[in-house]
């Protein structure tokens, strides 16, 4: 015993030796986990982390969600902080209140499934400083509140220069915003809204385009007094999630927004659109006329209705190539009646494309990517989802893309081995999505021995892989061995714990890992994984693991592995459909003494990203 108070005295001494200078550069190096841990391991370092936590000016806890007591713990240690993004899954209003203050300039609220409208009102009177806020939170029953609480803190956010709220309902998703214009401040460059009306959002430009050609106040806000209205905004950035994009929304955005540089519409209807309720060439065709533009996304997503954009085809896509060349990114969803002729067009006329991605486009085929040398070379990112016509050969076709470092392929099930070879000489792909594809273990071998850097592989619903590629993969002698830190290997029934062996043995820097739907996966993956460690520093470095419906698990081992000093750095867990997700109360025992560690037992995606309104995860 004495000879280990010895050796940590002597420990201790050393550490004071160092120059306050080296203290402070290893210390600016750390995260605010590795800070915490620094000054639990070490006494001499308590007092420096301490105050250097004082001077930070940004914290971020978005990588777990902090209960009241934690949130608290942390925040009296930041006195000067100026940006502040934080994950709310277990926070209460009161609890957030205690962060604003006027020194806050950039604060952002996620995933607020318990935070009130109020909270508007307590932002807008606490932070007169704010520039950017972003806010996520669940629909109340009185959508009227959300109004008036939005204004309310609105009158007093004079320097706010972005917004994005985003307010998820249960049931319908529709809110109005149609009397916020006259209280938007001038600086406001950015403004997104999830979920709106069209027909709030038309008025809501409306207004705007009126009050900016006649300094006159419209009478529907004759009653305001003329104090607390701002001048018109000069957004240039735009992004609204709908309940249905149409001509006379677009054409309305056009007439009021000119000057815009970004617009990111998505519509979300219940029912097949009728005209003239719906977005045709001409809509496209009005935004010829935004010679600024540089990133547009049209979307029509199949979420609550499986529909598409059926009034739109090639001489919209025409168009739009020949009046905004200057794009940088595209993104189209639901395009059914767009030929490669449109699509092609985009790609070779926007010169300085760097991100293009298409969602469920029937018609889109390799034919597309054909001639691509000289073409496109400047993409970073190729997203094409559930493109069924889309084969390797088109993969083939992008090898002249050497600056790309996303390739994302989900879905598009006639993707096979042959194409992998060329991604192999990707020499900045960081992350690469195959779920659904057609490659088998043969391709897998392939990526294992090639020197892409990728980060981040989706393999989610590739029945032909099976544990033998997992292993080629891992030890083939290739990059990727080094590089990988987010892997899914979901709905794969070739995948069993031989394979979980292989990725907790050999891929040492995953720290997110998805198996759910793996239903050969038992108990002897998860130990493994528990005892899987940093060769460096000894530490575990799982930080997210999902085991969702994985029925071979058992609830015994699964809380065991919990309650012993393994996955010290696990922050989320998706544990729903297993024979643990009826132990809950060992579980919220297991939170209580693992204050960072966030379980999910209603089989979210990783972090709770997809379905956090609905229900509130164990953990605080």
């Amino acid at each position: 015993m004495k000879g280990g108070n010895k050796v940590a005295a002597g420990g201790g001494r050393s550490l004071e030796g160092l120059p306050d200078t080296l203290i402070t550069e290893i210390l600016e190096k750390l995260d605010l986990e590795s800070l915490c841990s620094t000054a639990c391991a070490s006494r001499a370092f308590r007092s420096s982390v301490a105050q250097h936590l004082s001077t930070l000016p940004s914290l971020d806890l978005s990588v777990f969600a902090p209960n009241a007591q934690t949130l608290n713990h942390i925040l009296h240690r930041f006195s000067g902080v100026r940006s502040v993004t934080i994950d709310c899954l277990r926070l209460e209003t009161s609890s957030v209140i205690g962060i604003l203050g006027a020194n806050i300039q950039e604060l952002n609220l996620l995933k607020g499934c318990l935070l009130s409208y109020s909270l508007f009102t307590s932002i807008g009177r606490s932070c007169p400083n704010l520039r950017v806020l972003a806010l996520e939170l669940v629909g109340e029953q009185l959508p009227e509140l959300f109004e008036k609480n939005l204004v309310e803190m609105l009158k007093n956010l004079i320097q706010l220069e972005s917004l994005s709220l985003k307010i998820r309902e249960i049931e319908h998703d529709v809110y109005s915003i149609k009397s916020i214009q006259p209280f938007l401040p001038r600086s406001l460059r950015f403004l997104k809204l999830q979920q709106v009306g069209e027909q709030s959002a038309i008025q809501l430009l409306q207004e705007h385009l009126n009050v900016g050609n006649s300094l006159e106040i419209t009478s529907t806000f004759s009653s305001i007094p003329a104090a607390l209205l701002h001048p018109p905004t000069e957004l240039q950035h735009l992004s609204l999630v709908l309940d249905i994009i149409s001509d006379e929304l677009v054409i309305c955005i056009v007439n009021a927004l000119p000057l815009i540089v970004e617009l990111n519409l998505e519509d979300r209807t219940y029912k097949e659109p009728l005209m003239p309720h719906d977005l045709t060439n001409n809509g496209i065709q009005s935004l010829g006329s935004c010679r600024r533009l540089t990133a547009l996304s049209i979307v029509r997503s199949r979420q609550n209705y499986p529909v598409c954009f059926k009034q739109i085809n090639d001489l919209a896509m025409f168009l739009l190539s020949e009046n905004c060349r200057g794009l940088e990114s595209v993104t189209f969803g639901g395009f059914s009646t767009v030929t490669d002729a449109g699509f092609s067009a985009i790609l070779h006329s926007c010169r300085n494309l760097k991100r293009f991605e298409i969602r469920n486009a029937s018609l889109l085929s390799d034919l597309t990517f054909h001639s691509m040398a000289g073409a496109a070379d400047t993409l970073v990112e190729m997203k094409m989802f559930s493109c069924n016509l889309i084969t390797s050969e088109a993969v083939l076709q992008l090898a002249s893309c050497t600056r790309l470092e996303v390739l994302d392929l989900c879905g598009c099930r006639s993707i096979a081995d042959t194409c992998l070879s060329c991604l192999t000489f990707f020499n900045k792909l960081a992350t690469l999505n195959l779920s659904g594809a057609d490659v088998t273990d043969s391709g897998l071998a392939v990526l294992g021995g090639g020197h892409s850097p990728i980060a981040r592989l989706r393999l989610r619903g590739c029945r032909r892989i099976t544990d033998k590629g997992i292993s080629l993969l891992l030890l083939g002698g290739g990059t990727i061995s080094k590089t990988l830190a987010s892997l899914d290997v979901g709905y794969m029934p070739g995948i069993s714990d031989e394979a979980i062996y292989t990725i907790a043995s050999s891929a040492q820097a995953v720290t997110e890992l998805c198996m759910r739907y793996c239903f050969f996966v038992t108990d002897a993956s998860l130990k493994a994984l528990a005892l899987k460690r940093r060769p460096l520093d000894g530490t575990s470095p799982l930080k997210r693991l999902d085991v969702f419906h994985c029925p071979r698990l058992s609830a015994v081992e699964l809380v065991g592995f919990l309650r012993k000093p393994s996955f010290l750095n696990l922050r989320w867990l998706g544990v729903g459909l297993t024979a643990a997700a009826s132990r809950k109360d060992d579980f919220a025992q297991i939170c209580k003494e693992r204050e960072w560690l966030t379980l999910c037992f209603d089989g979210c995606e990783i972090g709770c990203h997809d379905g956090w309104q609905f229900h509130r995860p164990h953990g605080g």
